[in-house]
């Protein structure tokens, strides 16, 4: 009798968890989904343009994502740490504080990042990549430096509202960037016959698009009233401290992640790189789709 009022006792608890995971993790992972989905729309739409704009666009895509927008993911993870913290102890200007200080701290990445980009086509003709390709890669890559220091913002500000289980507000402002990156790259791309390269104007813009609405929702909504504060020097003064905490997060995040992005490098080796990078940066757009969902499951717990 008394093993089975355990047992029993054990599956309440365990349903009254997972509805409380289930709660934050099933939005953010619809959230961080529509975010996603942002590239592989400027993959399909150029995948309707030709095979150098399609294998160009996917090595453009693995570089730029191991070289910077992972970095700056990795380190944004640093504000799980000191945000959830600070506001769980009702710290709410030290949690603002700490959301400054990581913006203060990815933009600063950014500029040795954005040197990187520039000088890419060299890089990537050192490591045996196609010169074709690789001149077209670093086009790309450097259309999309404004969206680099657009995540620089967009990562913090992505903590800032998720460990305020603010959700919604997320839910709502990546949908609204996604619609508006399908008609700006179609646009971009067939209408004005900017090619490949308009697929990466699109992008920055969709970007910093879902940075102004988040903006304004801390801006104007009553939510964000105990947390929203204005900028000090203080936050400054945390740019050592944020890094000690960052920089094992990226680590973490940068090494799972370029274990896959790697691959398209690889296949660039090969004798057709444009179709095998075309065809391999297909399955693992496809299939890092898959893996984005329990993967924010996860993290949210």
């Amino acid at each position: 009798m008394e093993e089975s009022s355990t047992g029993k006792w054990g599956w309440m608890k365990m349903r009254e968890e997972l509805k409380k995971v289930g709660t934050t993790a099933a939005p953010m992972a619809v959230s961080s989904v529509l975010q996603y989905l942002l590239p592989v729309v400027s993959l399909v739409m150029v995948g309707h343009l030709n095979q150098l704009s399609l294998s160009s666009v996917a090595t453009a895509t693995s570089l730029t994502n191991v070289s910077g927008f992972s970095v700056l993911s990795g380190m944004a993870g640093g504000l799980e740490t000191l945000c959830g913290q600070a506001f769980g102890a009702g710290q709410y200007e030290k949690f603002g504080l700490y959301t400054y200080t990581a913006i203060i701290s990815l933009s600063l990445v950014c500029f040795p990042i954005t040197i990187l980009w520039i000088f890419n086509d060299k890089i990537l003709t050192l490591l045996g990549q196609d010169p074709t390709i690789s001149l077209e890669v670093r086009k790309y890559a450097i259309w999309l430096i404004p969206a680099l220091f657009g995540s620089a913002i967009l990562k913090p500000l992505t903590r800032f509202f998720q460990t305020q289980s603010l959700i919604s507000p997320m839910i709502l402002t990546s949908a609204i960037a996604l619609c508006f990156h399908v008609v700006t790259c179609w646009t971009l791309v067939f209408k004005l016959g900017l090619g490949h390269v308009g697929a990466a104007i699109s992008f920055s813009l969709c970007v910093w698009f879902n940075v102004i609405m988040l903006l304004s929702f801390v801006r104007y909504s009553s939510a964000c009233e105990k947390t929203r504060i204005s900028f000090s020097k203080n936050a400054l003064v945390g740019v050592g401290e944020f890094f000690r905490f960052a920089v094992p997060a990226a680590v973490m995040v940068c090494l799972k992640w370029w274990a896959c992005e790697i691959l398209v490098l690889l296949a660039g080796l090969f004798p057709n790189p444009k179709l095998e990078t075309s065809v391999l940066s297909i399955c693992l757009t496809i299939s890092t789709l898959h893996f984005t969902i329990p993967l924010w499951v996860w993290g949210c717990c």
